[in-house]
C-alpha cells in the first residue's frame, strides 16, 4: 500500500459464497481477494477516490461513496445501478404532506406562548472538531433501506438521508445541531441511532425512516470529554454498544471505554462498562457483534489482542428463606443499582425501592447466598472494586442511597435501607505492566462464611481460574480494603456460570462445554471436582445453559439448567424443552411455559421421571399445578411466606399472581401449626373456599375450636365461615392434596353431617367462651343447619327482647333480628315466628317484612280469640303442618271429629291418627273403616282387611280377604261372623271355584272335602291338576276304588300321552332349529371372508367400526329390517318388554336370525330340563298301575331328548359365543384397536347382542334322579 493517505483501507466485507474478501481503498480501487488461492484482482477503480464502501445484509448491492461526493448503487458482480449526488436539495419522496392548517404565526403554541411565532429558528451548529467528515452508511436490517449520514457542504453540519435499493431518496432528517458520525440502523429496522452533542450534555438520539428524532438517552460523560467512535447494536436488536473515545489531552493516551445498554419500560439501562485503560497496546481498534449469535461481542486491541465475550440475561436476586429481606431484586443502571423490595412493594423497573449510588459503572451485582442475610448486596464495578452493602447495625442514613418509590413530604418509608459497609481492592498479585482484561473477574459469589468466589481468565485462552478471595486484616486509615487472595483453582475448561447452595455448602460451576464441577468450600483444603448423580456418572449438560440452579428432587441434591432455546435440564436429563424461566423456592420449583402457563411443582415426594412427565401433560382441570399467565411471562422471584410470584411481561411491566400450589402449601403449613388466624386471612384474600380449614384435618380442626375461636375473634370471620360450609369434603375436589393423602372425617361422628358437627361444636364453644360478643353467631350456627333451627334463633332473639342486658356492646334484639332476616327469607321467617305460637314474636318479624299491618293484624286477632288447642290446630293448618294440626284437634273435644276426619282423608293421614286414640274408642273404629275403604280403592285388598279385621269390621274384613285371596282369614271372618253350616258351604264352593280359576287345585280341594264334604268334586279337582298322591290318599280315604277305574286309571294314561307329544314337539323343532344355526354361521363366515368392503348391518353399536372392518351376512345386503327403536322408546313398559322379545326375529334373513335361534334353542332346553320332575312322579303312579310298557316308552323317550341336548350345547354354544359374552368385541371398553384384533381373529363371527345372557348355555341339572332304577 502506498505510504499516503490513498492507500488507506475504507471497506472490507468477507463474501462467503465466492471464498473471498472485497476491500476497497481511498485511492479508489475495489480488490478482491481469493482465500483459497491467495490471488488478489481488482474489479474496478473510481478516479476520485473511495470514501465509502458498504454491502447491503443480503450481499446483493453494494453503495460505494466517492470523493466527487456522489453515490453508486452496484449489483454484487458490480454492475452500476445507479449514481446519484450525496447532497439533494429537495427531501425526498416521504415528503410530508401540508393539510392547510394555517401558518405558523396563526397555530397554537401551547407553553411556549406565542413570541414562539416570531422566534428565528436556530442556526444549525457545524460538526464537531474530531469529526472525520467522511459520509457514514448504514443498511436497514431487511436490506431495503440504506441511511447515508454525511457533512452538509453549506452548513458544515450533518445530515441522514435515506435511500432505497433503486438509490432513490426517501427521507432527509430535520436540521438537527450537534449531530456526530455515529450510525447504525437498528436490525429490526424502526430506528436509527446516532450522537449529538448539546449544550450541556451528551445523547444518543434515534431518528425514525421519515427524519423526526425520536427518543434520546445521555451518555455518562460531561460535555466534550468522550467522542463517539461507533454505535452497533446486536443481531437481536437488543443491546446497544457504544464505542468511546477520551478526547486527547497532553500528557497521555486517551481512556477508551465500550458500554453496553438496553432498554425496557421506555427507559435505557447501560448495563455492561468495559474499561480498556490507556495502555497504547490496549486501544481498542475494532468492535464487532456476532452476526449469529446475539449476545457474543468481539474486540480486537492495538497489541494483536483478540476477546470474546458472551453474555446471558440474569435476575439478581435475594436467596432467603426467614430474614426480613428475602424479596429484594437489583438492576444494574450505569453507576447505580436499583433495588426492589417484593414483600413491600411490586414496582416495574426503572421505578424501585431504592437506589445506591457507586463511584463507577457497575458490572455485577451478587446477593449474600446466608439465608439469614440474604438482603446483603456485593457490587463489582468497572474498576473491579467489590462494595459491601449491608443491613442494620447502623443509624445514620448513607447518603449514598436514596429511596426511589416514595417522595414529598409526610411519606414515612416502611422499608429499611442498607449502608455501605466496606470496598474492597481485589488483589490478585498480578505484574503492574500486565494489564488485566476488561471484566477480567466476573461472576462474583458470596459465599455465607463471608468469602468470595470469583472467576478469573488464565494466561492459556481457553482456560479459567476460580479464585477464593478472603478480607483482609483491617487497616485504619485505608480508604478501602484489600481483598486477599485465599486459594487458585485452575480449572481445565472455560467457566460459564456458577451456582451456590448454602444448605449443602456446595458451588457448582458449569463449563462451557457442559460439564459441571462441584466446589466444596468447607473442606481443607477446599477442593473442585466433578459433579456426579446418584449413579455415579459424571454430568454434563448436553447443551450450554444461561441460568442455573442447585435444588434437591426426592432427597438428591441436582443442578437445574435452562438453556436460551427454552430446554430445561436436570442434571443430563431433558425434562422439557418449552420452559422460558424457571425460579426454585423452598422445596418448590417454578417454570413458565411457551403455552403461557406457570406450573408449580413441590420436589419433595417427586422423582424426576415424575417431573418429567408432570411437564409434558396436561394437568387435571383442578389440579393446583398449573395456572394460565400472560403471553411471554417470565418469573422474576417468589416472595417467601407471601406466596406472591412476580412475573414480568415482555415489555417490561410486572404482574403478581399467587400460584394455587404455593397458596395452598403454605396454608396447609399454617394449618398443621394451628395458626388458623393467618390461614384465614390469607384465604379470605385470595378467596380459597373456607371449608379447607374443617377438611384439612377434620380431627385437629375439632379439637382445637376454642383456639380457633379466639385466634378469629371477629364475629363476622366467623359468620363468614359459617355461610361458606357445604357438605363437600374440598380436599377430595377442589383442592386434592398433591401427594394423594387424604384426612378421613373423624371417627366418632360419622352419622352426622359435616354441617351440623360444625356448627353444634362450635356454638357449644362460643357459648361457653362469651354467648353475649358471639350473640349472632351462635344465631348463624342455628341457621346454617341443616334442617335450620329456626325455632331455637327466633327464641334467642325474643329471649334477647326479655332480658335487658348490662353490657353496652351486647347485642339488641332488634339487631339480632335485622341480621336473621338477612340470612333468611323474611316470610319464611315470619312462617316460622307463627309456628312458635308467640304472637309477640310475630308482630316484631311482621313489622321487619314488607307485610301490610291490614293483612296479618285481623288473622291474629281471630286465633288470639280461640281457644289454645284450636288456635294452634288452626295456625299449624295454615302453616301446612297437618301431622301437628291432627294433634292439637285430637284435643279439641268430640264436637271436632267430624272436622278431624275430614282432614285425616284430605291428607290421607290415617296412620298418624290411629296412634292419637286409644282401639277401643268409637273414633279409632271409624278412622279404621276410612282407612280401609281407602286401602281397597288402591286395591291393597289384604292390608284393607287386616285393619277392618283389627277394629272389628268383620263382614267388611271378609269382603277384602275374599277379594285379595285370603280363603284361610276369610273362613276365620265367616266364623266371628257366626255363619251356618249351609252359608260356610255355599262360601266354601263360590272360593273353590275363584282357586280353580288360579290353578291352584290343591287349595280348591281341601275347602271342597273340608267344608262343603264333596269329596267326589275335590278328587277330580286333584286329577285335573296332576296331583296324583293326594288323589289316591283321598280315594282310599273314603273307600271309592271304583274312582280308581273310572277316572285315575284314564287320568295317568291321557297326561302320559301328553308328555310324549310334548317332548317329541320338543325334540323336532330343537334339531331343525340346530341345523339351521349352523347355516346362519356358515353363511356369515363366507361373507366375511369376502364381502370386505360392504357397510356393517345397522345396528347401535356399529358405528364404532371404521369402514374397513366391516363384516356383512349375505341376508343382510337384501335385508329390509331397519332397527330403529326410536319409536319403541316412548311406549309403556309392557310394549317395551314386547318388543324386547320381538327384536330377534326367526325369520329366515333377518339380521339377528343367529341370535333368534340361540334363544330358541335355549328355551328349548330349559322346557325339557322343567318336566324331569313331573315326569318322575307320573312314572310312580304308572308302575303302580302295572302300566310298565308306557312308563318304559316315556322314560325312553325323555332320556333320549335329554342326550341329544347334552351333545348339541357345546356345538350351539361354542366357545367363541361364549368368550364374547365375557368381553364383548364392541362395548364401553373396546377401542379401535381391539375391534380390528378381534376382527382379525374371527371373533367377529360371533354376534354382537344387547342381552350377553342369550350367550351363555343354559344349565342341565345332573342331580335330579328322575328315572326308575326298575324300568330299566
Amino acid at each position: 500500500m502506498p505510504e499516503d493517505e490513498s492507500g488507506s483501507i475504507v471497506g472490507i466485507e468477507d463474501i462467503p459464497e465466492q471464498e473471498c474478501v472485497c476491500v476497497a481503498t481511498a485511492a479508489g480501487d475495489i480488490l478482491l481477494c481469493n482465500l483459497s488461492t491467495k490471488q488478489v484482482e481488482c474489479v474496478g477503480s473510481v478516479d476520485s477516490g473511495l470514501s465509502v464502501m458498504s454491502w447491503s445484509p443480503d450481499q446483493e448491492l453494494v453503495l460505494l461513496a466517492t470523493g466527487q461526493q456522489t453515490l453508486i448503487m452496484m449489483t454484487r458482480d458490480f454492475e452500476p445501478i445507479a449514481e446519484k449526488r450525496i447532497h439533494q436539495n429537495e427531501f425526498g419522496e416521504g415528503k410530508f404532506v401540508a393539510l392547510g392548517w394555517g401558518k405558523k404565526e396563526t397555530q397554537f403554541h401551547g407553553s411556549e406562548g406565542k413570541q414562539a411565532a416570531h422566534r428565528k429558528q436556530t442556526e444549525v451548529s457545524p460538526t464537531s472538531a474530531w469529526d472525520d467528515s467522511r459520509p457514514r452508511v448504514t443498511w436497514r436490517g431487511d436490506g431495503q433501506f440504506v441511511a447515508v449520514s454525511a457533512v452538509c457542504p453549506e452548513t458544515g453540519a450533518r445530515k441522514v438521508r435515506v435511500w432505497n435499493r433503486e438509490l432513490v431518496l426517501q427521507s432527509t432528517s430535520e436540521p438537527i445541531s450537534g449531530l456526530e458520525q455515529a450510525l447504525a440502523w437498528k436490525p429490526s429496522g424502526n430506528l436509527i441511532a446516532s450522537t449529538q452533542e448539546k449544550p450541556n450534555r451528551h445523547d444518543v438520539v434515534f431518528l425514525e425512516k421519515n427524519g423526526l428524532l425520536h427518543g434520546e438517552f445521555t451518555l455518562p460523560f460531561r460535555k466534550g470529554q468522550v467522542k463517539v467512535n461507533e454505535l452497533l447494536w446486536n443481531a437481536d436488536s437488543t443491546v446497544l454498544a457504544i464505542w468511546l473515545e477520551e478526547l486527547k489531552t497532553e500528557n497521555s493516551n486517551p481512556n477508551s471505554y465500550v458500554q453496553l445498554w438496553t432498554t425496557g419500560n421506555y427507559h435505557w439501562y447501560l448495563k455492561q462498562s468495559l474499561h480498556f485503560g490507556n495502555v497504547e497496546k490496549n486501544k481498542l481498534v475494532s468492535l464487532l457483534w456476532d452476526p449469529v449469535v446475539p449476545y457474543r461481542l468481539h474486540v480486537l486491541c492495538q497489541g494483536w489482542q483478540y476477546l470474546c465475550y458472551d453474555w446471558h440475561w440474569t435476575t439478581d436476586h435475594g436467596m432467603g428463606q426467614n430474614s426480613q429481606h428475602v424479596a429484594n431484586v437489583a438492576v444494574i443502571d450505569g453507576d447505580k443499582v436499583l433495588v426492589t423490595a417484593f414483600q413491600h412493594a411490586v414496582v416495574p423497573p426503572p421505578m424501585c425501592t431504592y437506589e445506591l449510588q457507586l463511584k463507577q459503572a457497575v458490572n455485577q451485582v451478587a446477593f449474600h447466598t446466608d439465608p439469614k442475610h440474604s438482603g446483603d448486596m456485593a457490587v463489582l464495578d468497572a474498576d473491579n472494586k467489590i462494595s459491601v452493602y449491608r443491613y442494620g447495625q447502623r443509624t445514620v442514613k448513607d447518603p449514598a442511597i436514596r429511596l426511589g418509590a416514595v417522595g414529598g413530604n409526610g411519606f414515612k418509608a416502611n422499608v429499611e435501607t442498607p449502608h455501605l459497609d466496606k470496598t474492597y481492592r481485589v488483589d490478585l498479585g498480578s505484574s503492574a505492566d500486565e494489564m488485566m482484561h476488561p471484566l477480567g473477574l466476573r461472576s462474583l459469589t458470596w459465599l455465607p462464611d463471608d468469602s468470595f468466589l470469583v472467576v478469573g481468565q488464565d494466561q492459556h485462552a481457553s482456560q479459567s481460574v476460580l479464585h477464593h478471595l478472603t478480607a483482609a486484616p483491617h487497616v485504619t486509615g485505608a480508604e478501602e480494603e484489600h481483598l486477599n487472595l485465599r486459594l487458585s483453582v485452575p480449572v481445565d475448561g472455560e467457566v460459564i456460570s456458577l451456582c451456590c447452595s448454602p444448605v449443602t455448602k456446595t458451588v457448582a460451576l458449569q463449563l462451557a462445554d457442559g460439564r459441571i464441577l462441584k466446589y466444596l468450600w468447607e473442606a481443607s483444603p477446599p477442593v473442585l471436582e466433578p459433579w456426579q448423580s446418584s449413579s455415579g456418572c459424571a454430568v454434563q449438560f448436553p447443551q450450554l445453559c444461561v441460568q442455573t440452579a442447585l435444588t434437591r428432587i426426592g432427597g438428591e441434591e441436582v443442578i437445574l439448567g435452562l438453556t436460551d432455546r427454552c430446554r430445561f435440564f436436570v442434571n443430563d436429563t431433558e425434562v422439557a424443552s418449552n420452559i422460558t424461566s424457571f425460579a426454585t423456592y423452598d422445596e418448590f420449583l417454578l417454570v413458565t411455559t411457551n403455552s403461557h402457563t406457570c406450573q408449580c411443582f413441590c420436589l419433595k415426594d417427586l422423582t424426576v421421571k415424575a417431573l418429567q412427565a408432570g411437564l409434558s401433560s396436561a394437568a387435571a382441570p383442578n389440579s393446583e399445578t398449573l395456572r394460565k399467565v400472560e403471553r411471554g411471562s417470565r418469573i422474576v422471584t417468589v416472595v417467601p411466606q407471601d406466596t406472591k410470584v412476580v412475573l414480568q411481561m415482555p415489555r417490561g411491566n410486572l404482574e403478581t399472581v399467587h400460584h394455587r400450589a404455593l397458596v395452598l402449601a403454605q396454608i396447609r403449613k399454617w394449618l398443621d401449626r394451628l395458626m388458623f388466624r393467618e390461614a384465614f386471612q390469607c384465604m379470605r384474600k385470595l378467596r380459597i373456599n373456607l371449608n379447607l380449614l374443617y377438611d384439612h384435618n377434620p380431627k385437629v380442626f375439632l379439637e382445637n375450636v376454642e383456639t380457633f375461636i379466639k385466634q378469629m375473634d371477629s364475629v363476622n370471620h366467623i359468620n363468614l365461615f359459617f355461610t361458606e360450609l357445604k357438605e363437600e369434603d374440598f380436599t377430595k375436589s377442589m383442592y386434592p392434596t398433591p401427594n394423594g393423602s387424604s384426612n378421613a372425617q373423624p371417627c366418632q361422628h360419622l352419622d352426622q353431617k359435616k354441617v351440623n358437627l360444625i356448627c353444634d361444636m362450635m356454638r357449644v364453644a362460643m357459648e361457653r367462651i362469651d354467648p353475649e360478643k358471639y350473640c349472632l353467631s351462635i344465631l348463624t350456627a342455628h341457621v346454617k343447619k341443616n334442617p335450620p333451627e329456626l325455632e331455637i334463633a327466633l327464641q334467642k332473639v325474643h329471649d334477647l327482647r326479655e332480658s335487658i342486658s348490662p353490657n353496652v356492646t351486647a347485642v339488641s334484639a332488634e339487631e339480632a333480628l335485622k341480621y336473621l332476616l338477612f340470612l333468611v327469607d323474611v316470610n319464611e321467617l315470619y312462617d316460622y315466628s307463627l309456628g312458635t305460637y308467640d304472637f309477640d314474636l310475630v308482630i316484631m318479624v311482621a313489622e321487619k317484612s314488607q307485610k301490610d299491618p291490614k293483612e296479618y293484624l285481623p288473622f291474629l286477632n281471630t286465633l288470639q280469640k280461640m281457644e289454645t288447642n284450636y288456635q294452634r290446630y288452626t295456625i299449624d293448618k295454615h302453616l301446612k303442618r297437618y301431622a301437628k294440626a291432627l294433634g292439637h284437634l285430637s284435643k279439641c273435644g268430640p264436637e271436632h271429629f267430624s272436622e278431624f276426619l275430614n282432614l285425616v282423608k284430605d291428607q290421607n293421614l290415617y296412620c298418624e291418627a290411629l296412634k292419637l286414640y286409644t282401639s277401643s274408642t268409637q273414633e279409632y273404629k271409624d278412622i279404621s273403616d276410612a282407612y280401609g275403604e281407602y286401602l281397597i280403592q288402591k286395591q291393597l285388598y289384604e292390608q284393607a282387611a287386616l285393619i277392618f279385621a283389627r277394629a272389628g269390621i268383620f263382614a267388611k274384613a271378609l269382603d277384602a280377604f275374599l277379594s285379595s285371596g285370603s280363603w284361610q282369614q276369610a273362613l276365620c271372618m265367616a266364623s266371628r261372623l257366626g255363619y251356618t253350616t249351609d252359608k260356610l258351604s255355599s262360601l266354601a264352593q263360590s272360593m273353590a271355584g275363584k282357586l280353580v280359576e288360579q290353578r291352584r287345585h290343591a287349595e280348591a280341594a281341601v275347602l271342597l272335602e273340608q267344608y262343603a264334604q264333596d269329596y267326589e268334586e275335590a278328587v277330580l279337582l286333584l286329577l285335573e291338576g296332576a296331583l296324583w298322591e293326594e288323589a289316591l290318599r283321598l280315594i282310599h280315604k273314603y273307600d271309592r276304588l271304583d274312582i280308581l277305574e273310572t277316572n285315575f286309571k284314564p287320568a295317568i294314561l291321557e297326561a302320559q300321552k301328553s308328555q310324549l307329544m310334548f317332548l317329541d314337539s320338543q325334540k323336532t323343532a330343537f334339531l331343525r332349529h340346530k341345523s339351521r344355526l349352523q347355516v346362519v354361521r356358515d353363511l356369515k363366515e363366507k361373507a366375511s371372508e369376502s364381502l370386505h368392503d360392504y357397510e356393517m348391518p345397522n345396528c347401535p353399536e356399529l358405528d364404532l367400526f371404521s369402514e374397513t372392518s366391516s363384516v356383512v351376512t349375505a341376508s343382510d345386503m337384501n335385508s329390509k329390517y331397519s332397527h330403529s327403536n326410536s319409536r319403541i322408546s316412548a311406549r309403556s313398559s309392557k310394549n317395551r318388554r314386547k318388543a324386547e322379545r320381538k327384536r330377534y326375529s326367526l325369520k329366515e334373513g333377518s339380521p339377528f336370525e343367529d341370535v333368534a335361534l340361540l334363544e330358541v334353542l335355549g328355551e328349548s332346553v330349559r322346557a325339557v330340563e322343567n318336566v324331569k320332575g313331573d315326569v318322575h312322579i307320573l312314572l310312580k303312579q304308572l308302575v303302580l298301575f302295572g302300566f310298565d310298557e308306557q312308563a318304559v316308552g316315556l322314560q325312553q323317550v325323555l332320556e333320549e331328548v335329554l342326550q341329544l341336548m347334552e351333545t348339541s350345547i357345546p356345538e350351539i354354544w361354542t366357545p367363541d359365543v361364549q368368550q364374547s359374552s365375557l368381553n364383548p368385541v364392541l362395548g364401553p371398553n373396546s377401542t379401535a384397536n381391539s375391534i380390528m384384533a378381534a376382527y382379525q381373529q374371527k371373533r367377529m363371527l360371533a354376534p354382537v347382542v344387547q342381552d350377553p345372557e342369550l350367550l351363555i348355555p343354559p344349565k342341565l341339572n345332573k342331580n335330579l334322579q328322575w328315572k326308575l332304577h326298575l324300568l330299566q
